[in-house]
């Protein structure tokens, strides 16, 4: 797909986010939108998911481990066509959109998150059942870099290498913020890049909110073999936005209406 078209849609994505985040008064805006440009990607390009074979098996998988970004996903699952549920229904009581995704009630939606870290580790057991189903899906798991803190991410990361999971590809989310701060005076995770190399993963880079970028690192990822592949896609929390933009305090709060306004001023389609 030609870039601009994607930007576009990373743009719709993008508002989805803010609508719906919005409309709940409650939801997590900041890495919802740092993350916009990678699913973006995803959907419409990168993997074998579509109108067709959303309700099967036989496709390509996403699994949000950084499950509270819900809004990214609902999203760009409504940009594609993949969602029939009203997104202004977000966190509604009896709405099948949840704050965190549930696998149970939203086709598209392929595992149930929110808990950090389990995520990866259920990508893992879905990228093992395809090589014993000897399937060629791919299956594709979006970390955050505060999410790293959790041990069972290293777990996972351990088990995937050491089964040679090369249809599986975990991408690290690095804004380098989280709901407390900046991730290194949190905890420390980094570097991502580094640690994983030492278990055993192909480790790549990217600017998360390049297409180009994004494109390159994915297509190395597809010709990996024998190791799972690990990307570092560099993003900006809250992406877009201009007062959401590196600042940790839009993590997990909705904007009142002015911020609203300015928030939808600012992703205007440019003429």
């Amino acid at each position: 797909m030609d870039n601009n078209e994607l930007k576009k849609h990373a743009l719709n994505v993008r508002r989805n986010i803010i609508e719906m985040v919005y409309a709940a008064q409650s939801g997590h805006p900041g890495g919802s939108l740092g993350c916009a440009d990678i699913l973006t990607y995803l959907y419409f390009e990168g993997m074998n998911a579509n109108k067709d074979n959303i309700g099967t098996i036989n496709r390509d998988r996403f699994v949000l481990s950084k499950g509270h970004c819900s809004p990214a996903l609902y999203g760009v699952l409504k940009e594609a066509g993949l969602l029939d549920d009203d997104i202004m229904k977000f966190r509604q009581l009896g709405s099948k959109l949840q704050g965190h995704p549930n696998m149970n009630y939203v086709d598209g939606v392929d595992m149930s998150t929110g808990s950090l870290g389990q995520g990866l580790s259920c990508a893992v057991g879905m990228a093992i059942a395809n090589k014993l189903d000897g399937t060629d899906n791919r299956i594709y798991a979006l970390c955050g870099d505060g999410e790293s803190e959790e041990g069972i991410i290293w777990e996972a990361l351990m088990a995937a290498c050491h089964y040679k999971l090369d249809n599986l590809c975990v991408i690290f989310d690095q804004n380098g913020l989280q709901i407390d701060g900046d991730v290194q005076d949190v905890i420390g995770p980094l570097p991502l890049l580094e640690k994983a190399q030492a278990f055993g993963a192909k480790v790549l880079e990217c600017d998360g909110h390049d297409f180009d970028s994004i494109r390159n690192a994915l297509n190395l990822a597809k010709q990996t073999k024998g190791v799972p592949t690990v990307i570092i896609a560099h993003t900006v929390k809250g992406k877009g936005v201009s007062y959401m933009e590196n600042n940790y305090a839009w993590h997990g709060a909705a904007p009142k209406e002015e911020d609203y306004k300015i928030a939808m001023e600012d992703l205007k389609e440019e003429a």
